[in-house]
């Protein structure tokens, strides 16, 4: 009895086993194999970017003194022209009145040796002196002037001011000594680090026309505007192999603030771009690998080099051609060297599946 029911559960691993085996072999006796596909398609490309206010300037005390005033505060919007700062003008106030003083002292001296030289009572060289003596109060009179100024802090063009630094009422200011900053956003300038390669196919297509490029913010979100690029640095960055771009954005809303960074979106139309999809791909040392298919059935894997990326699409820069014929799904049931059954699928089919975003 014992014997027959271990014969009988042998038989019925045997069964199961045959079973699986022959299920696990109809399951990939058949693979799908397809073929690159050529279409004009647009890519973007993405660098990270600073963003800049067009003008960004700090605004430093001219002259010496207490503050007296504070006429704004922090991240406030002024125009150009408006009283910012006030620094103690005592001091100078009295210098400018001196100044005047002085000045019309001169002047009397001078009217007073001109009428004298004209009944010969002094020599020319008097009223020559005298002038001399008035045009220099002038001159001290418009320094002093400029001093008085020099204790007003107000704004060079609109814009939003910044951080305080060490502002407080009644603080001594030395000359020179740091107060705020003061941002013009209504337009700004994107900075974004492009490859030298690619700096010369922007180069080598001519400047006929300034390309657009597009802006996506911290949050992912798209900025309604759009950017040209207007200029280039001089110099590439020996460390890193980039050259610095610079793309202008208008920003009526004054949404983008000094500092901002995100990420510049450049769309390049790219025509007879080869495309294999994504998922037929495999990567080894960070390099990209397909296993290409002969007539006879057997797989050799093929090193590809990508151009760039689109939603589950490779866009082939070299390695494959037209005519190649790859694995498309069961990648990582096949090594080099194995002979397949497989079914040729028309490359239309395969991507008219895919979110293919091409002309």
């Amino acid at each position: 009895m014992n014997k027959f029911i271990f014969v009988f559960i042998y038989a019925l691993v045997l069964l199961v086993g045959c079973n699986h085996k022959e299920q696990h072999e109809n399951s990939i006796s058949i693979f799908k194999v397809t073929s690159p596909i050529q279409r004009d398609t647009i890519v973007n490309r993405e660098y990270v970017s600073q963003i800049h206010a067009y003008q960004h300037i700090e605004l430093r005390a001219l002259e010496k003194g207490y503050l007296q005033k504070i006429f704004v505060d922090e991240g406030q919007f002024v125009k150009k022209g408006q009283l910012l700062f006030q620094i103690q003008p005592n001091i100078y106030q009295a210098e400018a009145e001196k100044a005047q003083s002085e000045l019309e002292f001169a002047e009397v001296e001078y009217q007073n040796s001109k009428a004298l030289a004209e009944k010969n009572v002094v020599s020319q060289s008097e009223v020559v002196l005298a002038k001399a003596k008035m045009s220099k109060a002038k001159a001290d009179l418009s320094l002093a002037q400029t001093h008085l100024k020099f204790t007003e802090i107000r704004a060079p063009f609109d814009g939003i001011i910044g951080k305080f630094e060490n502002v407080r009422l009644g603080s001594l200011l030395d000359e020179g000594e740091l107060l705020t900053t003061l941002s013009d956003n209504s337009k700004m300038w994107v900075y974004f680090n492009v490859p030298e390669s690619e700096y010369l196919d922007y180069a080598m297509r001519g400047k006929q026309a300034k390309e657009h490029v597009y802006l996506k913010l911290a949050n992912d979100q798209m900025y309604k505007e759009g950017g040209i690029i207007e200029t280039i640095e001089s110099d590439f960055n020996n460390k890193t192999g980039n050259i610095a771009f610079r793309a202008t954005f208008i920003n009526p809303d004054r949404l983008l603030r000094h500092g901002q960074t995100g990420s510049i979106l450049w769309h390049k139309a790219l025509n007879n771009a080869m495309l294999i999809p994504q998922k037929a791909t495999f990567e080894v040392l960070e390099k990209k690998y397909v296993f290409i298919v002969n007539d006879g059935g057997e797989v050799q894997s093929k090193e590809v080099e990508i151009a760039g990326e689109l939603n589950h699409i490779y866009i082939i820069k070299a390695g494959l051609s037209l005519t190649d014929k790859f694995l498309l799904e069961g990648i990582r049931k096949v090594k080099n060297g194995d002979k397949i059954k497989f079914e040729v699928i028309e490359p239309k089919t395969v991507f008219s599946n895919l979110h293919l975003h091409a002309e």
